[in-house]
C-alpha cells in the first residue's frame, strides 16, 4: 500500500463462506446489493475473477443525475480466502473472507481517495458492505 490513508471496515455475515463468495463475486448478485443507499443502484457488472482479470460495476443515482464506473484489476485471488485489487485510480483494496462455522467475517481495507472526507468514504463503503450482508443472508443462492 502507498502513503494514502487506509480505511478498514468489517461485517460478519450469517452464511457459509461458499455462499458469501458467490454473492460477492457473481455479477447477477453484485447488481442487487452494490449500493450505499436506496437512491443508488448498480446497473451493470462484469467480473473476471482471477489475477490480472478486470472488474467493473456501473453505479448510478436512480434519478439519473450522476453515475460512475467502479473498476480495476485483480492482483491476487485465493478462493474463499482473499481478493486484492488495484482500482483504476491506482488505489489498493484488500478483502479477507474468514470462515467461522456457518458465518463469514469480511474485512475490507482500502486506500482512501483525496476528494471526499475519510469519514464519508468509510460510511459509504460500510453501507455497501451492510447491504451485502443483508442481501446475502436473505437470499437463497
Amino acid at each position: 500500500m502507498s502513503n494514502r490513508q487506509t480505511i478498514t471496515i468489517k461485517a460478519t455475515v450469517n452464511a457459509p463462506v461458499e455462499k458469501v463468495w458467490r454473492s460477492w463475486n457473481e455479477p447477477e448478485h453484485i447488481k442487487k446489493w452494490n449500493s450505499a443507499s436506496e437512491d443508488w443502484h448498480t446497473t451493470a457488472s462484469e467480473n473476471d475473477l482471477k489475477a490480472g482479470g478486470r472488474f467493473r460495476s456501473r453505479m448510478e443515482a436512480k434519478d439519473g443525475s450522476f453515475g460512475f464506473d467502479f473498476s480495476g484489476t485483480y492482483d491476487e485471488v485465493k478462493l474463499h480466502e482473499t481478493i486484492t485489487y488495484t482500482l483504476d485510480d491506482d488505489r489498493k483494496v484488500s478483502i479477507i473472507f474468514m470462515s467461522k462455522d456457518k458465518q463469514t467475517e469480511i474485512t475490507v481495507a482500502f486506500e482512501a481517495e483525496e476528494t471526499n472526507p475519510i469519514k464519508m468514504q468509510e460510511e459509504g463503503w460500510q453501507a455497501i458492505l451492510n447491504n451485502f450482508k443483508k442481501y446475502t443472508e436473505e437470499t437463497a443462492l
